[in-house]
């Protein structure tokens, strides 16, 4: 179901929206911004990003946010759907001067009611680990020296008619020895209590300890591996310093990344137009995709580390198998950039049935409408018994979301007739047989891969890889250096494109007769590392980058413009979707049958509002 409707009704902002589970609606009691609701002016600012934590405390309202807008971080109590927002309240509210928040990411792994940590990045390339509860700043990273550049100062904004005070930053602008370049990504290891990750628009990746110094010079590098378009460096010093590791990853800006469900692979997206897929362990290229054309922005993983999907500069989503290192789909509903791509574990239905009913019990059936915890985290079990032959045929169905700087929220299911593109395609989707989902791909030779999610995973035909929990230990770079010298670079794992019966409500896409468009004005380059570059153009056509009638086509199940600006936001929660534009609005969609006895919008949109 596409935008409804022309004209007027097109361009109109739309606050609620209906799939097969029910009514999605906008919550305006639970909308969070800058204390004034003023909308910010966004020119020439880094994106609104959203971060959450559970601090599990006792009071049952354990969940916190993180948003950035301009120069300003804000850290709130978040209320869900139940409570209004009280925007007069923020735990931590931070002015920067001289540079601007551009992402963040909590340490779910340490966060308690009394201390969590957030890593924050810079436009200037400075990293900043602080703790929003106690209000306190412990280390700043990527700076001359090991001292804190950092003032602050209480003052009362009496502009926003605030009454709390506000802790005012000043990073002073000093050389920076690492990267001087903005900050696109950071995130934390998983099941790491110390390590992080961060990616620069140099290209850059840098592993970091926060146990560990920068030191007061430039690092030294030695080469720890090298492969096709990208370069893995370790730090050549007398003592353990940072940054532990440095990754040099194709060309252009490194737009994102994301860790596997299990913490083992990890999949980075560059302006060059490529999505990469490392082992992280052993420093291993898994596989590799090149988008339609243009940078790629972003990246998610599916719940059970199956599949990946992309957005970017083509204005598609872009779905990848992980076992396969294939397209296996691409979907076209925005009409500008993709920001923001991401899987919904509550919504993606696993059924275990006969192949032409429902079998299971009714306690199974109820499961299969049932959104909440226990649903997300069985979702990534039962995924995995699609490779188990004693069980019984898998139907499923993964749903993923995608916004865009069209403004627009896009919602899209990936069904089995996609994921299964050898056997018949059945009419009924719900009746897709899927008895041979166990048998090895083509082009295989019957080895099997491990996907991030399986919970029994078996042995990696083409890495070195490293016990995961040797990256987990906190502080120790040999664990990270220790059997990731081995020679030779992983294989791509390409396979020909799987023959595929037409489909009438596919139609070409426009850009498919814009091919001397894309050839002559593209810059995309590769392996900056090695002497050999691949044309972009010549991917075209190849398992790297399938033609637009090579892959099934998928269309949007809703395409709803949400905002006036761009979206930069999309989060799946349990009992809501969470979302954001450039202006600075956080939004709440509550789910289907998630919504009880709300306090009235108009308490809320005063601030200092209370709730009762």
């Amino acid at each position: 179901m596409a935008t409804e409707g022309g004209g007027k009704e097109m361009n109109e902002i739309k606050t609620q929206f209906t799939t097969r589970e029910g009514l999605y609606k906008l919550l305006p009691h639970s909308e969070y911004s800058r204390p004034n609701r003023v909308p910010f002016n966004s020119q020439g600012s880094n994106p609104v990003r959203v971060s959450f934590v559970n601090l599990n405390d006792q009071s049952g309202n354990g969940d916190r946010l993180c948003f950035n807008v301009g120069r300003e971080l804000y850290f709130y109590i978040y209320k869900g759907v139940r409570k209004a927002a009280d925007l007069s309240k923020p735990i931590d509210k931070r002015i920067y001067k001289g540079t601007q928040p551009t992402c963040h990411d909590f340490n779910h792994l340490t966060a308690t009611a009394e201390s969590v940590s957030l890593l924050v990045g810079f436009s200037a390339g400075q990293v900043q680990l602080i703790d929003p509860i106690k209000k306190e700043t412990s280390k700043l990273f990527n700076e001359e020296n090991s001292c804190q550049h950092l003032w602050k100062v209480d003052w009362n904004e009496e502009r926003e008619n605030e009454s709390s005070k506000t802790s005012e930053e000043a990073l002073v602008t000093v050389q920076r020895l690492i990267d001087k370049s903005r900050v696109t990504c950071v995130k934390w290891v998983p099941g790491s209590e110390s390590l992080f990750l961060v990616a620069h628009s140099s290209g850059n990746m840098y592993l970091y300890n926060v146990e560990h110094t920068c030191g007061t010079t430039a690092p030294h590098y030695q080469l720890l591996k090298q492969g096709e378009s990208f370069a893995v460096h370790t730090c050549k010093s007398k003592s353990t310093r940072n940054p532990l590791l440095k990754w040099t990853v194709g060309e252009g800006a490194l737009n994102e990344f994301a860790f596997s469900p299990d913490g083992k692979f990890l999949a980075c997206v560059s302006q060059d137009g490529f999505l990469r897929v490392f082992n992280f362990d052993s420093v291993e290229l898994h596989g590799t995709m090149k988008s339609y054309f243009g940078g790629l922005l972003c990246v998610c993983w599916s719940p059970d580390g199956k599949y990946i999907v992309t957005g970017g500069e083509d204005d598609l989503v872009t779905v990848w198998s992980f076992v396969d290192c294939r397209v296996i789909a691409r979907g076209h509903g925005h009409k500008s950039w993709v920001s923001v791509v991401a899987f919904d574990p509550y919504t993606t239905s696993v059924e275990e049935s006969d192949p032409m009913e429902f079998s299971g019990s009714d306690e199974d059936f109820q499961d299969l409408l049932h959104f909440g915890r226990d649903r997300a985290n069985s979702t990534q079990s039962r995924l995995s018994k699609r490779n188990s032959t004693d069980s019984r045929p898998v139907s499923v169905t993964y749903r993923f979301g995608s916004v865009g700087q069209d403004t627009q929220l896009c919602l899209w299911d990936l069904t089995e007739d996609i994921l299964f593109p050898h056997q018949p395609l059945s009419r009924a989707r719900t009746h897709t047989n899927v008895m041979n989902a166990t048998s090895p791909p083509a082009g295989s030779n019957g080895n099997s891969v491990t996907t991030p999610g399986n919970s029994v995973p078996p042995p990696l035909p083409r890495s070195n890889s490293l016990p995961h929990s040797a990256v987990s230990n906190a502080g120790s770079k040999s664990s990270v250096m220790d059997g990731a010298i081995a020679s030779g670079v992983s294989k791509f794992a390409t396979l020909s494109l799987h023959d595929r019966k037409e489909r009438h409500h596919e139609k070409d896409h426009k850009r498919n007769h814009s091919m001397g468009h894309i050839s002559s004005k593209s810059s995309d380059k590769l392996n900056l590392v090695t002497k050999t570059k691949t044309d972009p153009a010549k991917t075209l056509g190849t398992p790297l980058c399938p033609r637009m009638e090579d892959v099934p086509l998928l269309e949007p199940l809703i395409c709803k413009k949400i905002a006036h600006e761009r979206l930069t936001v999309l989060i799946f929660l349990e009992d809501c979707i969470v979302t954001a534009c450039q202006e600075g609005f956080i939004c709440t969609w509550g789910r289907p049958g998630k919504v009880g006895v709300l306090s009235s919008p108009n308490q809320a949109s005063s601030p200092g509002g209370t709730v009762v």
